[in-house]
């Protein structure tokens, strides 16, 4: 039977409301792509590696050998081991970016990267920390107390940092919200702001503590000076350790001042370039904890020697927590 005109128009009038009715959640998803390689990835994913190398060795050093149980040891230990966990999320990231996409991957993976970095830049506050109070409380430190201190220190930053890298996949991130991305997708610009004020913050306190141990190496060398009437040679080597300070304070802030700021100020419709340029320095500052913090100290240079030669006595030494080897 022929419809009328009349008839035809409703029917398309209802197949346009079915149509205007239909909701996102009806549309299928669109099926998740790797996207292209760029030297960036490759050179984040070799930084990666690198880093996982590197600070294993210390990890395994630190913690098989009984003689490096002092505070120092453990907060280098614990910071070799948030740059090696650094390492492993840069290499899961290439992963979720380059053959395995998913979003639980990529959750996973700058969750982890969220997690030790700021595990590790809680360490490096800590080693100041450390060496601020080994010079205001040299008759007591290394104590047993001294000892469970840092323990609950370290535990403390830890699972902050956990927590920190737990709240993409809790459901704080930008997956579906791509308004609310900051430069590190799928960090919204919240989170990647409180994580860039926190660095602010920590680096603040560090220069503050940095002076401090400055004002007090000068002191007690000019004291010591005085004493033996040896001032210039005295002069020479409080100098090098005040330069040694300022250039691990300068090798840190210049490694992790250009995200900080860039992640405050720009957003996720920045170029990616830009997000690179800026998170390259960070890897970098992984790459050089070790040799800054634990290859330049005598003990561990000692027992990676005994590991590798096996030739040199086990002779423990309970006075492995001079600040100045570090």
């Amino acid at each position: 039977m022929a419809l009328n005109d009349s008839e035809v128009g409703l029917e398309v009038i209802l197949a346009m409301n079915q149509l205007l009715e239909l909701t996102p959640s009806h549309v299928p998803p669109k099926p998740l792509e790797a996207t292209a390689m760029t030297p960036w990835d490759v050179a984040l994913c070799v930084s990666g590696a690198l880093i996982c190398c590197e600070n294993a060795i210390v990890v395994a050093t630190i913690f098989s050998s009984p003689s490096l149980r002092a505070p120092m040891f453990l907060l280098i230990g614990s910071l070799a081991w948030a740059d090696f966990l650094a390492g492993v999320g840069l290499l899961l990231h290439f992963l979720s970016r380059q053959c395995v996409y998913s979003e639980a991957l990529e959750l996973g993976s700058v969750g982890l990267l969220v997690s030790a970095l700021s595990a590790s830049v809680f360490s490096l506050l800590g080693i100041t920390l450390d060496r601020f109070l080994s010079l205001h409380r040299a008759l007591t430190y290394g104590s047993r107390r001294t000892h469970t201190q840092t323990r609950c220190a370290l535990a403390i930053c830890w699972t902050l940092s956990a927590l920190q890298g737990a709240l993409p996949a809790m459901g704080w991130n930008c997956l579906h919200d791509g308004e609310s991305c900051s430069v590190l997708r799928p960090l919204t610009r919240v989170h990647l702001a409180t994580l860039c004020g926190g660095f602010l913050l920590t680096l603040a306190l560090m220069l503050q503590l940095n002076a401090c141990i400055c004002r007090v190496v000068l002191r007690h060398s000019h004291q010591i000076a005085l004493q033996r009437h040896t001032l210039p040679s005295a002069r020479t080597h409080t100098r090098r350790r005040v330069h040694t300070l300022a250039l691990i304070l300068a090798t840190f802030t210049s490694c992790w001042m250009p995200f900080a700021l860039y992640g405050l100020l720009a957003d996720g419709s920045s170029p990616a370039l830009y997000t690179y340029a800026t998170l390259v320095p960070v890897t970098g500052n992984s790459l050089l904890n070790p040799l800054i913090y634990a290859y330049r100290n005598t003990h561990i240079q000692r027992v990676l020697r005994q590991a590798c030669c096996c030739c040199l006595p086990n002779t423990p030494n309970k006075n492995t927590h001079t600040p100045s080897d570090v």
